[in-house]
């Protein structure tokens, strides 16, 4: 698995987590896009556009249709596939809205993205956003969703096939010896050659950088002065990278579970690594006081003991499933980790650990396959390859070599004796990528950008807190808002105090006082 695929494990997820995205006024789109007050190492590679050549791409109109659900239209955006040379191939982006259904006046367009990289932002917002936001949100706003490029029905990235993402999802990720190294590193190898093979044109050209360009032609064409926006997860990268380059477009962003562009992918993996420890921690604690935890009922160091006592048996010996795909380590470590996004998955994860350990893999395989997005038929969404090709674009990756990953493991170890060793090794897989890295760490200021509201959680296992901390402090207007609490983001998750806060900011535009903490 990939440790910094930072999207929840499925659609009914999403729906628990509630609310993680955003957006502000209407008025007629600018011709051209705003340059950025400096150019850092991450744009350099991929240059401004001037504006008269992007003239065609912000003058496009859209042509909206019905989208066989109810309520919802859907249209194509274009836009260059190289913004260095606009005026070369043309990428199309899935582009679909909800009307506001009023009364009051109409505030603009709500874009929302619910983060991966590689989640399907139409799809979120037609199977939760667009219905399940709060009433007077819809009411006020338009609310969009664009699939980004190289995601779900916008030129999607591929990779493998099902049954070659079967057996990569089951190579081992604790590799045990020489013999073993090498096959995980064969196993990366062979996913980049797939992605090369099958999307070799687009792959160089998924960044977020070039993702919030498209942003921002959406928003002018959409006749929007200011890009009103809520993003989740990732979607926190992509709308400070907006930021960053817009800041005199930014209307009310809402980041909520945010990352922290300042840092490497390395230290990023083992942040993240540190992250599922807590939140493993926070489910052993609640886990070790009820007579069905499968995972004992002393203390949560021991719960600990007896999960990697479980790993290293299905290492050795694989869980039946009742089909052909046994239960390995890799496969148990997914479904795991996938229960971690939400609270409400524990539950869940009880039972399935209980039945796997009983000898029945099936439940927490099923976990595991939620968080592939693997279909009954045996088919995968495309998430997983999205979310390398962008991750491989956007940091340069954490090692050179499989030798890194092995001098790292001890540091992993050490952020999360439960979870540490497959996590160093997970973060080998953009070594190996086709394209070479267009961005590096570096620090998002937006100076001149109006103020941008960053939600945190205090035992969020994907974007650690301390990463909400960090951005809201790097942002110029940065505002931190604080949920005490479990699971991956905060807004729309039952914290009346978190929801009241930001639906605040985004229908009247003043953000809480910065600290403001909610439980």
């Amino acid at each position: 698995m990939d440790s910094r695929r930072l999207l929840r494990i499925s659609a009914t997820a999403l729906a628990a987590a509630g609310l993680i995205l955003s957006g502000c006024t209407g008025g007629s789109g600018a011709a051209a896009p705003e340059r950025p007050g400096s150019v850092t190492a991450r744009q350099a590679a991929s240059p401004a556009p001037s504006p008269a050549a992007l003239k065609k791409y912000y003058g496009q109109k859209l042509s909206w249709r019905d989208c066989g659900v109810p309520g919802f239209q859907c249209a194509t955006l274009r836009a260059p596939l190289d913004y260095a040379e606009p005026d070369g191939r043309e990428v199309r982006l899935a582009v679909s809205r909800v009307r506001a259904t009023g009364p009051g006046e109409r505030i603009g367009s709500l874009l929302v993205n619910p983060g991966g990289p590689g989640g399907s932002a139409v799809d979120y917002l037609q199977g939760y956003a667009g219905i399940g936001y709060p009433e007077p949100v819809r009411a006020r706003y338009d609310m969009v969703a664009v699939d980004p490029r190289g995601v779900g029905r916008s030129e999607p990235v591929d990779c493998l096939t099902g049954p070659e993402m079967d057996t990569y999802t089951q190579v081992d990720q604790t590799p045990d010896d020489a013999a073993e190294v090498d096959a995980l590193a064969a196993s990366f190898r062979r996913f980049a050659a797939g992605c090369a093979q099958r999307s070799g044109a687009v792959l160089p050209h998924v960044s977020t950088v070039e993702t919030a360009r498209d942003m921002d032609i959406l928003r002018a064409v959409l006749g929007d002065a200011k890009l009103h926006y809520v993003g989740a997860s990732y979607g926190t990268f992509l709308g400070a990278t907006y930021a960053e380059l817009f800041p005199g477009r930014v209307g009310r962003l809402v980041l909520d579970g945010a990352m922290d562009p300042s840092l490497s992918a390395l230290d990023l993996n083992r942040d993240q690594t540190a992250g599922f420890e807590t939140a493993f921690r926070a489910f052993a604690a609640d886990c070790v006081t009820r007579p069905d935890c499968p995972l004992g009922t002393g203390s949560v160091a021991a719960a600990g003991e007896a999960l990697k006592k479980f790993f290293r048996a299905t290492d050795a010996a694989p869980v039946p499933t009742g089909e052909s795909r046994e239960l390995g380590e890799s496969l148990a470590t997914t479904g795991v980790i996938a229960a971690m996004y939400d609270e409400g998955a524990w539950p869940q994860l009880r039972e399935a650990l209980t039945r796997a350990i009983g000898g029945e893999g099936s439940a927490l395989l099923a976990l595991a396959d939620s968080y592939y997005e693997r279909e009954p038929d045996g088919s995968y969404a495309n998430l997983m390859f999205a979310n390398a090709a962008v991750n491989c674009l956007d940091l340069p990756p954490a090692y050179r070599d499989p030798a890194g990953a092995q001098a790292a493991a001890p540091s992993f170890d050490k952020a999360s004796p439960v979870f540490g060793t497959g996590l160093a090794w997970a973060a080998l897989n953009c070594t190996y990528w086709p394209s070479e890295a267009t961005g590096r760490p570096h620090r998002i200021t937006a100076d001149g950008a109006a103020p941008i509201l960053v939600v945190g959680t205090t035992r969020d296992p994907a974007t650690p807190y301390k990463w909400a901390e960090s951005l809201a402090g790097q942002l110029s207007s940065g505002t931190l808002l604080t949920y005490e609490g479990d699971g991956h983001t905060a807004y729309g998750r039952g914290s009346d105090c978190v929801d009241t806060a930001v639906n605040t900011y985004l229908l009247e535009g003043t953000p809480p006082a910065d600290g403001k903490r909610c439980s």
